[in-house]
Parts: C-alpha cells; structure tokens; sequence
C-alpha cells in the first residue's frame, strides 16, 4: 500500500502561516496532541463500555517522550487508532476550503487558540516546532491494518503501509532548529504540569535517548541502550471530579497545597457540581487575604475535561470573585478557547450567574449556622463580600443579610443590628442616620475619642475596598450618610438643635479669627470660629467629607481626575468656648498671642500626621521655650 496526495487546502501557504502566526503560543503543541490521544483513549474505553469493542482493552496510558540525539518528540496512545481512510478524512480535509478563506477568518482573530479552535488545527500545531511529522497508526476495527502517514510540513503527504502492531496511535515530531528548546526534559515537563497535571488518563513521560555500551554490534557497529526515566506524571481524578460526599478536609487541604504550595491554608471552600443548564464542575477555595489585590488574583485555573486551558478567567467568573483561588471544569467551553467566544457565549453568563449565586448561599449559610466562626473569618471574607456588594447587583440582595460592620471595639454587626444600634444618638435633626468610621484608628484616636464622648459608635473602615464600599450603602440604605470621624470636630458630625451657647462676643470672634489667620498664613487653611462643648480641642483641622472622598477616588483611579488635581484645603475649627481662646482673646501682647494660636494650629495638625518637616522642628523648639 503506498499512496501520495495532496493536503486539500488549495495552497502551499498554510503552513508558513500556522508557524508564523502561532509562533507566540508554540508550547500548546503538546497540549493539542495530548488532549487527541486522550479522546482516542476515552473513546475505545466508551465502545468497550457499550459492547461495540470486544477486545482486550490493555493498558490505557499515553506516553511522551523524546531522543535528545535525533531531536524527535513521540506522543503515543492504545486508544482508537485509524485506518488509512481515516487518515484521509480526519488529517487530510482541513476544515476549510482554501487559503483566501482562511485569511479572510484569520483577520478577526485575537490569538493562536482562537484560530486553531476555529480552523480544527489542533494537529497541525505540531507544525509550528517540526520540521515534518510522522503518523503511525492501528485501527480497532477487525481486520483493519496499520497506516503511516508522513508530511514534512508542505501540502504534500505520503501514506504507506504502517509497522505498528498494537492498537493506537503514534505521532513522532521530528523537531525544527529554532524548536529544540522542547528536547528538553525540564521543559516538556513544565508543559505537562501546566496543561496536562489532572488529564483522566495516565500518561508516563520519559527520554528515549540512547547512550553507548561497551561492544560493538554484528555489523562493527558500536552498541547501545536504551536510558528511559519516566514516571507518571498526572492525577488521573483530582478532586472535583468526585462526590463532596466522598471527600474529607484533608483531602481539600492536600489539593490546595498542590495547586498553591506556598500559600496559607484557605478559609473555607466550595465544591462546584451542576449538570444543568450546563455542565460545571469545581473546587473554589477562600484564601486569607492580605490587603494587596493584584497579588491575589489569576489564581483560577480554568479546564476543560480536566485539560488545563487557561488562567485568566475573569468572563466567567465574576469580576469580585477573581480573588477566589481553585479550578473550574466545563467540557461547555473548547479547548480552544477565545476571549471573544467567552465574553458572547450564553453559557458562559450562566455559568457566571450560577457561581455568584453558589459563593453567596455558601456564605449565608456559614452566617446562619456558625456566626461565631463567620465573625472570626470576616477579616478576610469581609472584602469578597464588600467587593461583591459594590460591583453585582444580584449579589448586593443576597449579601446585606450576612455583610458585617465592624466597630473600633471589634464588635460586628448586620446592616439592621446596626442600624437599631445607633438610631437613637446618631438620628440628626432631618431624621438622617449618620454612620461615623475611621480608616485608621491610630492616627484619628482624638477624634475617635470625642465621638465616644459624645455616645457616638464608630466603625472601622480601613480595608482597600471601604471607599466605594461606603458609596455603595449611601446609594442603597434610605436616609443614611456616611462620614469619617475626622471630617469635623465631635460636636458638628450630627447636626443636632441643641449646640451650645457660645461665649465669644461677635466683636471677639472676628478677633480670634484674625489672629489665627495670621498666624497660619497658609490659603489652603479656611479659619471658622465655632461654639462647641468646652472640654472638645481648642482648635480641630478638618477635610470636607465629600472633597476628601472624591480625591480619595481619584487616587484610586476612579475617573475622578478633575478633584484629583485640585489642592487640598482644610478647615480650621476654633472653638470659640475653650478656655485657651479666652485667654488669647484677652492677652495684650501680640507676639505671645500668635504663639499661642501656632502651637494650638500645630497640635491640631499634629493629631492629624500634617505636621512634618521643618514646620514639625518649629514646633517642637516652641514646645520647649513655652514650657
């Protein structure tokens, strides 16, 4: 048997095109050839299976190796095998008709898994690190006999009678110069960690290189064997390919450590099983966070049929959950997988949704059933489910019954328990509810204080995402602001009827004011007399709540570049009824009075970690003299 043809692609420049344009993501080649000899594998075992295979099965493995000597990589399998027919039909017929089609299609392709998801290249990826590539191949059927197949990488192929004994299929890769950075055992094996590591059937990997022996053959020729190292190298059932019912902690732990081996012990996990509307399988870990985003993300492996496709999940996976480490199964998404297909594809929206929904039912029923433990965690649950509320609506309505609010005293709260809470002392006279927080207990610790004073709850909100976090239930909760504890002095975050009476005379206050401008002498610091409680500071420095938010967003990157821009301006606060104002309202000399009203501007801006540099030398050799 021998027959010679042509590839029926009516031109000789596909092959230039595929080296070229795929070159990029070069590495997938074993991935393609791997994934077909598990089909082939998986196919005879579902014919066996149903009777229409009466053979012995043998053993299903697939084998990758390679000859460093004479720069081949062999990919072989004991599964379906072809006849030379098949040959024909399924390596011959490329799925399209001629090259001006294809570069038509070509012209809207973002990437090498696109195109050859969508041309049915996936076996002719060999082609972009061999110079030809060798087929030699037994069908399963009675009778059928063994077929070679050799293309060296032009249209022309060559079909001859094969040598291949047993069932299966066999393809050597007679590897190109510029390809043999992959006759290299720590870089095949790299490949086959990523793509290949929970593929459900064995596969034994090793060199096939030969090394001399003392002797020579009957011909003079020197002797040699064979040096195979090889192992099996994947988890044929990793973990959420079985029942929950069948799985243990550890053996959740044990799979964590083997996909992040550095990383802490997750939270808590949820293991992911649906058949309908789609097909979905899966284990989502909840890791500790620290309060770096970026470092955490990309951590979702997602699969399909337990081939490794791709890291970067962020289309079906919604965009607050991207923090989630663990793996996703869909054999509802190709192998060869495009950013285009998944952001138009139905199912991959419903596979969005359902996972939302999945995270939030988990977390309301670790809420209900075991506050103590959901308290103890909230630390890191905390800014899943804040980032959650802020960026998807449908998982906002699920959260407000288990999203906590913290307070300085560490005490957590629900939206309701809160809001019963704090109603009665902090409802200002307009009937709103002003939620007062810091995000940084240390530094606002005066103003924290005088709120306490004054039977105020303060919460802490100091966690990357409490900026928007806070917007958010501004938007949501009816009547309800929120202010940070340093946005005015204790007296003034509630406005309340009755403020106290002020004691300065109107003659005696524009004083006061005069004096403290120019002793501060600065534009960006707006001077106000006020009349609050005695026992508050003599003087407060303030930032507008909403202007301090808006840069705050702009530093984020929130589109807020117009206040980003703008300076900063303060408030000065002088309160009017403080024994100190009195006393420099009445003092003669003018050079004491304007020390007195610098060193009491300087500890306000002290308190407030605004006093630095020079300004903080000044003020500390002032600090000396008037003691």
């Amino acid at each position: 048997m021998q027959e010679k043809g042509t590839i029926s692609i009516h031109t000789e420049n596909i092959f230039p095109i595929i080296k070229k344009f795929l070159y990029s993501d070069h590495e997938i080649f074993l991935r393609e050839l791997v994934s077909n000899a598990v089909d082939a594998t998986q196919k005879i075992k579902r014919l066996s299976s149903l009777g229409q295979y009466t053979g012995e099965l043998g053993e299903l493995k697939i084998e990758v190796a390679f000859d460093e000597n004479a720069k081949t990589i062999t990919i072989s399998d004991h599964g379906l095998g072809m006849t030379a027919d098949e040959i024909k039909k399924y390596i011959n017929q490329i799925a399209f008709s001629g090259a001006e089609e294809f570069m038509e299609k070509f012209k809207d392709s973002k990437d090498a898994n696109e195109i050859i998801g969508r041309f049915g290249l996936g076996f002719y990826s060999a082609f972009m690190v061999a110079d030809s590539v060798e087929i030699q191949t037994l069908s399963y059927q009675e009778g059928a006999e063994p077929a070679r197949w050799i293309c060296d990488g032009s249209t022309e192929f060559e079909i001859t009678e094969g040598n291949l004994a047993e069932r299966g299929t066999e393809i050597t890769l007679h590897v190109n110069k510029d390809n043999e950075e992959f006759l290299s055992k720590h870089r095949l094996q790299e490949i086959l960690d990523k793509y290949c590591k929970f593929l459900p059937v064995p596969i034994k990997f090793g060199t096939t290189a030969q090394e001399e022996e003392d002797g020579v053959d009957e011909e003079g020729k020197p002797k040699y064997k064979s040096i195979e190292v090889d192992n099996i190298i994947n988890d044929t059932n990793p973990i959420w390919t079985k029942a929950p019912a069948d799985l243990k902690d550890e053996d959740y732990l044990n799979f964590y450590k083997q996909l992040y081996p550095f990383s802490e012990d997750p939270l808590f996990w949820i293991h992911l099983n649906v058949d309908y509307p789609f097909n979905l399988t899966g284990v989502l870990y909840f890791p500790k966070l620290k309060n770096d985003f970026e470092i955490q993300r990309n951590k979702i492996k997602l699969f399909s049929r337990q081939v490794f496709i791709t890291d970067e999940v962020k289309d079906i996976v919604p965009e607050f959950l991207m923090l989630l480490h663990g793996v996703i199964d869909s054999p509802d998404i190709p192998l060869n997988v495009s950013r285009s297909f998944l952001q138009a594809d139905g199912n991959v929206k419903k596979i969005n949704s359902y996972i939302t929904k999945k995270v939030a039912d988990k977390l309301a029923d670790l809420f209900k059933s075991d506050r103590k433990t959901y308290e103890e965690k909230w630390t890191d649950i905390g800014l899943f489910v804040k980032y959650g509320m802020v960026s998807e609506e449908k998982f906002y309505d699920k959260a407000k019954d288990f999203v906590l609010l913290t307070n300085t005293k560490k005490e957590n709260f629900t939206l309701t328990e809160y809001k019963d809470k704090v109603a009665p002392e902090q409802t200002d006279k307009d009937g709103n509810l002003v939620y007062i927080y810091t995000n940084d207990p240390d530094k606002q610790d005066a103003f924290i204080q005088s709120a306490n004073k004054k039977g105020y709850d303060v919460l802490l909100m100091n966690s990357p995402i409490d900026n928007h976090f806070v917007g958010n239930l501004e938007h949501k909760l009816e009547k309800t602001s929120f202010k940070r504890v340093d946005a005015d002095v204790a007296d003034r975050l509630i406005k309340k009827e009755d403020a106290p009476e002020h004691i300065l005379t109107q003659e005696q206050t524009d004083k006061v004011k005069v004096i403290f401008e120019k002793a501060i002498n600065k534009p960006a610091y707006k001077v106000e007399i006020e009349s609050l409680n005695p026992d508050e500071l003599p003087v407060t420095v303030t930032m507008d709540e909403f202007m301090r938010r808006m840069k705050e967003m702009a530093a984020m990157g929130g589109g807020m570049s117009f206040y980003g821009s703008m300076p900063d301006n303060y408030k000065v606060i002088v309160n009017g009824n403080h024994k100190l104002i009195s006393r420099i309202v009445q003092e003669e000399n003018e050079e004491v009075q304007t020390k007195l009203s610098k060193q009491a501007f300087d500890l306000a801006l002290l308190s407030q970690g605004l006093l630095t540099g020079a300004e903080l030398t000044e003020f500390v050799n002032r600090s000396v003299n008037l003691i």
